[in-house]
């Protein structure tokens, strides 16, 4: 899709009077909240971006233009968003196709929701498309230009929430696996989170990955079901690695078991999902997920969360538990004929029986022991309380 076409407005004019701080230039990481927004399009390849300035638009202004970016500045930005809205449409080129509208203070925007808009968008230029999360729409919608004249003769009751409702026939929602189309920063508890979940921005939790699997890729359930099973496993162990001293990721570790068969129905499926995986913005995830049919061993040192992944998938069938021994003999007896599988399989066996090993060196205990003990799924838990 050509993206010349597709501009972005940036909504930051207003006083963020409930936050204490002035919201666009609170830091994020190494960048301020309006510099990670801007970012987030610049990455998807938009370049028509408009930043609306209201309130300390004096400081802001600098900013924008040291960013390569449209600054406006909205002399009604008193009466609302709204009328930050209508300053920016003012101002879109005429060739514009269609345009993102983005509040400031939702910073943390996956770029595959744009990319998920964008899509869509291609299929069905004339709809205004909404992100939704967990059946919640969200931020940003992506609103052709045919709404812009009828925005601009909007008699303005309710906002640009009233317009939209009333050509709510004219929307559709569109599934993103992104959990912070709906995190914005009102207060400065929003913004603890938000700089909280930084941490973890690399690895996409249990609802995303859900959304992923079976809303956007649709897989299969028993896939699906293999995948939480293989996931609640590898977490397992990995909790017990972490409890007797090691470090390992358990982030990292659940978002791999949960996505490492996200493309099982494509020829060379482990490549295939780390592809993918790494096209939406998850390589640490990708890694992992490359080598859950064949890993790189790390011999004398504690198995690493590839490694864990590994195992935990080679000890699900289905979504049981399996013995590992008894499950290669399966394969063994299917494909054994086969010298190139029945290779294959010998050193599978070999390397899941080596972190094997090296977990229960480590912990002091069975693997079996271990899985015994684990309690209900952690695939929802709050990971922190699990690591040590």
């Amino acid at each position: 899709m050509n993206r010349t076409g597709i501009a972005a407005i940036v909504l930051s004019a207003g006083f963020s009077s409930r936050m204490e701080r002035f919201k666009p230039l609170l830091p994020l990481e190494e960048v301020t909240v309006l510099e990670r927004v801007i970012r987030l399009y610049r990455s998807a390849g938009i370049e028509n971006i408009f930043c609306i300035v209201g309130h300390r638009a004096d400081e802001l202004i600098p900013l924008v233009r040291k960013l390569e970016v449209h600054p406006i500045r909205n002399k009604a930005y008193t009466q609302g968003m709204f009328s930050s809205v209508l300053a920016g449409i003012d101002r879109l080129p005429p060739d514009i196709n269609a345009f993102f509208l983005h509040p400031v203070d939702l910073p943390l925007v996956r770029r595959s929701t744009l990319g998920r808009l964008l899509g869509v968008f291609e299929k069905t230029p004339q709809t205004i498309l909404y992100p939704l999360f967990c059946g919640k729409r969200g931020h940003p919608p992506l609103i052709p230009s045919w709404c812009i004249s009828h925005i601009q003769n909007w008699n303005g009751e309710e906002g640009l929430r009233g317009f939209l409702f009333r050509h709510e026939a004219s929307s559709v929602n569109v599934p993103v696996a992104d959990r912070f189309i709906h995190k914005d920063i009102d207060t400065p508890e929003d913004y603890k989170g938000l700089t909280h979940d930084l941490k973890t921005y690399g690895y996409p939790d249990f609802e995303e990955c859900s959304v992923l699997m079976t809303e956007i890729l649709k897989v299969d359930d028993r896939i699906w079901n293999h995948c939480r099973a293989v996931s609640d496993i590898a977490l397992g162990l990995g909790v017990a690695l972490n409890w007797a001293g090691g470090q390992v990721n358990l982030h990292l570790i659940r978002s791999a078991g949960l996505l490492h068969d996200a493309a099982k129905s494509k020829t060379d499926h482990a490549r295939a999902g780390a592809h993918l995986l790494r096209e939406l913005g998850y390589p640490a995830v990708a890694d992992v997920v490359g080598q859950h049919m064949d890993v790189h061993i790390g011999k004398d040192k504690p198995p690493c969360e590839a490694e864990i992944v590994y195992l935990a998938d080679k000890l699900v069938q289905g979504d049981q538990r399996v013995n590992l021994e008894a499950r290669f003999d399966r394969k063994a007896a299917k494909y054994g004929h086969d010298p190139d599988a029945r290779e294959a399989i010998t050193r599978r066996k070999a390397d899941a029986v080596n972190i094997k090993g090296r977990i229960e060196e480590i912990t002091g205990k069975p693997v079996s022991a271990i899985l015994d003990a684990v309690s209900p799924p952690l695939h929802s838990d709050d990971l922190s309380s699990a690591a040590r």
